[in-house]
């Protein structure tokens, strides 16, 4: 039996020595040979992006090429037609999901689904020797995947015209800055981008440059460093008093957030480079007052994908009580189940609808749409208590999306809950030694964002009339990175 091996060694990772060489020869001979020609762009950038997903298994070039061929096709069948041909066009979409979700399924939850219904027999006396498939997850493939079929779906439902370029469709699909983990681009929005001239412009690559660096500092800085921690902490969770365990979940929190969010920061700034704008994917989620707002702040891209494909088509808030229940219940055991074939990522997500469901019941979760604390240098009482106390419950659910086995996030949090008054002494030597320099680059983190909160990112500095001021951000930023950046580590999300 063999098992999906879910962290593959990527060698091109946004801040590798290989990138760094990778990106400004792109850069070059995207503006200065080919600035004149879009096809030219276009097809260059597809053959960049081949590259770049290729440099890590050249083998699943082949599955993203797939995926394309199929949906530039159907988006060509569905134009043609006509909406009175309902079968025919029924047809054309389910071998879009057919395709998509049945390469998703093969290689992402082939393996959970064998061994859960092998567990499930073996409870009533059996025991099934069930194969497994033993290969790699291709990196990226529910971001790529979810793309391709947002394409297809809203094709199908006469939101846009279909693609006829195939190139700038498949550069579309395979545009390197968030091939491999977002955002999670419609076609409306990216595809346009590719079917007009782009002009280099030095603002927009400038403030690129600056989300590029303040991504940097979030992965190679927080990330990083965390993760050095919280590796050892999680490893032997028995070592450790409640209280480090509590810091454990802490630090895991603004692991997983300076790593997805430093990786979105990146592809955001890398696609303007080249003249693209792509969606925001992260909105200063832990300064949120309750679940709703941390969920209109987190993972935008894949929220908000899912409400216009799976939530509004289940019949959204218009329908009965019970039936928005179900709808929200689905939303968010749907996001745990994308996110990995484990029960960890289920409950991950059960816990999440069961934080929302209250704000649901009492008609609250649209209560926070503004700005945190509009107008004021700091947050009330209440808004700092509403932060903390949906801190407290994001990191109560990240113990489980970080476990290896439910067993192991319910021991984590029964040592953290009974053990929590012991061995203060170790904690506090726990703080001044092996946690001392993370935490104080998560202060640093904390307090760049809320000055910057209504901004796009920590280091959007447009504002700032001075340049003598904004190079000294920079210049400090940068040694930030060279005296504090730690061991690299994958990104996280690589692995989804």
């Amino acid at each position: 039996m063999g098992t999906i091996d879910a962290t593959p060694t990527y060698d091109m990772i946004f801040n590798s020595l290989e990138f760094a060489i990778f990106l400004p020869v792109v850069f070059l001979l995207y503006w200065l040979v080919l600035g004149r020609m879009r096809k030219a762009q276009n097809g260059f950038l597809v053959i960049a992006s081949y590259v770049f997903y290729g440099w890590w298994d050249w083998r699943f070039l082949f599955l993203i090429f797939a995926s394309s061929l199929v949906d530039y096709v159907v988006g060509l069948c569905l134009g043609k037609v006509d909406d009175a041909n309902h079968g025919k066009r029924k047809i054309l979409l389910g071998t879009s999901l057919v395709v998509n979700l049945g390469l998703l399924g093969v290689f992402k939850y082939y393996n959970f689904f064998a061994e859960s219904l092998a567990e499930a027999v073996t409870f009533f006396g059996h025991r099934p020797d069930v194969a497994t498939l033993s290969w790699v997850l291709p990196v990226g493939i529910s971001f790529y995947t979810f793309q391709t079929l947002s394409y297809s779906i809203d094709v199908y439902r006469r939101k846009m015209e279909p693609v006829r370029d195939p190139v700038a469709f498949f550069a579309y699909v395979s545009f390197f800055p968030q091939l491999v983990a977002g955002p999670i681009e419609r076609a409306s929005h990216l595809v346009p981008q590719f079917m007009r001239p782009r002009v280099f412009s030095y603002g927009q690559a400038s403030d690129g440059m600056r989300q590029i660096l303040w991504g940097l500092f979030k992965k190679m800085v927080i990330a990083d460093n965390c993760a050095v921690l919280v590796n050892q902490i999680f490893a032997s969770p028995e070592s450790y008093p409640g209280s480090v365990l509590v810091l454990g979940a802490v630090l895991f929190a603004f692991q997983i957030y300076g790593d997805f969010s430093g990786y979105s920061d990146i592809a955001i700034g890398t696609a303007r480079l080249f003249g693209f704008d792509i969606m925001r994917n992260f909105a200063y989620p832990y300064f949120s007052r309750d679940i709703a707002e941390f969920w209109r702040r987190w993972h935008i891209s894949l929220s908000s994908w899912f409400k216009d494909y799976i939530y509004i088509p289940l019949g959204g808030s218009r329908v009965g009580p019970w039936k928005v229940f179900r709808n929200v219940a689905i939303i968010f055991l749907v996001s745990g189940f994308w996110h990995g074939a484990n029960w960890t990522f289920i409950v991950w997500g059960a816990l999440h609808a069961l934080f929302f469901i209250p704000l649901l019941l009492a008609s609250k979760n649209r209560r926070h749409t503004h700005g945190i604390a509009e107008g004021r240098r700091f947050p009330s009482m209440r808004e700092m208590s509403q932060m903390l106390s949906t801190f407290a419950m994001v990191c109560v659910a990240w113990v489980f999306f970080r476990a290896d086995s439910l067993a192991d996030a319910l021991d984590y949090l029964w040592r953290a809950a009974t053990t929590l008054h012991y061995d203060l002494n170790v904690f506090s030597s726990y703080l001044s030694h092996e946690a001392f320099e993370p935490l104080i680059m998560i202060v640093v983190l904390l307090v760049v964002e809320w000055v910057q909160r209504h901004w796009q990112h920590g280091l959007d500095l447009s504002r700032v009339k001075r340049r003598f001021v904004r190079y000294m951000v920079y210049y400090v930023m940068i040694l930030i990175l060279y005296f504090y950046g730690g061991e690299q580590q994958d990104f996280i999300y690589f692995q989804f």
